[in-house]
């Protein structure tokens, strides 16, 4: 019988107390897609492709706010380029990945599942990356294969974990009735999301003109206010990083 690999093992288990925060943020996404007008079956179909919290609720908000089908995809897009700085970051421990492969990875990257594998990878190296002429580290084994099996673990376990709790949350919020309003959620969990990164002042920065943009534009046509906050933010936070480094 195949035995599961020791190295996927421990990518599961280092998520186990990251699920305190994961569990609860996926019944939030359930019963928000549902008190959005969403069918359960569209809300668990939004879960199981985007599988990305923070764009799901923002998806949520618009769709419950009539916004174009353009604004809402280009908003999540937004939101979600962050994801492009972290496959950069963790690409080179990762390069031996055959092509048919990298697509499935690409898919369950999330902020936790980069977090764990770039603190396991760099703790392993002591470094911030390896040059591209380094061999990787002795605990990822000749040829990668224990940091792909590491990072499939945290990454595929916390999928399935979070596809459990949104359907939770799609069945709880289709029992809930209307009147109790529990949209209320979607922003408190933003909220919680927001103030922990607020460590540094690019960061600060950001947070303050992308929500003056957005309330500011809270009227505007087609929602696009929370897309304009979004940019907005994205630049003056770059813009600020920028000016400290040079």
């Amino acid at each position: 019988m195949p035995t599961v690999p020791d190295d996927f093992v421990a990518g599961v288990r280092a998520t186990l107390p990251l699920l305190l925060g994961l569990i609860p943020f996926g019944l939030v996404a359930g019963v928000a897609a549902v008190d959005a007008g969403l069918s359960p079956a569209q809300a668990v179909g939004l879960s199981a492709i985007v599988f990305a919290g923070a764009s799901q609720l923002a998806t949520v908000d618009l769709l419950a706010k009539d916004a174009s089908l353009p604004v809402v995809v280009l908003t999540a897009v937004v939101i979600n380029l962050r994801m492009s700085m972290y496959s950069a970051s963790i690409a080179p421990y990762l390069e031996a990945l055959r092509r048919r492969w990298s697509a499935l990875y690409a898919f369950v990257l999330t902020d936790m599942s980069y977090a764990l594998a770039i603190a396991e990878f760099t703790d392993e190296t002591g470094d911030d990356a390896p040059d591209a002429a380094d061999q990787p580290a002795p605990d990822g084994g000749a040829d990668g294969s224990g940091h792909r099996w590491y990072y499939l673990g945290a990454a595929v376990f916390m999928w399935l974990v979070w596809q459990l709790a949104t359907i939770v949350g799609v069945v709880l919020g289709a029992s809930i009735p209307e009147s109790w309003g529990v949209s209320f959620a979607v922003p408190l969990v933003f909220l919680s999301l927001l103030v922990p990164e607020l460590s540094d002042r690019p960061r600060v920065v950001a947070a303050l003109v992308g929500g003056s943009v957005a309330v500011a534009g809270a009227a505007w046509p087609l929602n696009l206010g929370l897309l304009g906050g979004a940019l907005a933010g994205v630049v003056a936070g770059v813009a600020v990083e920028g000016r400290e480094a040079a």
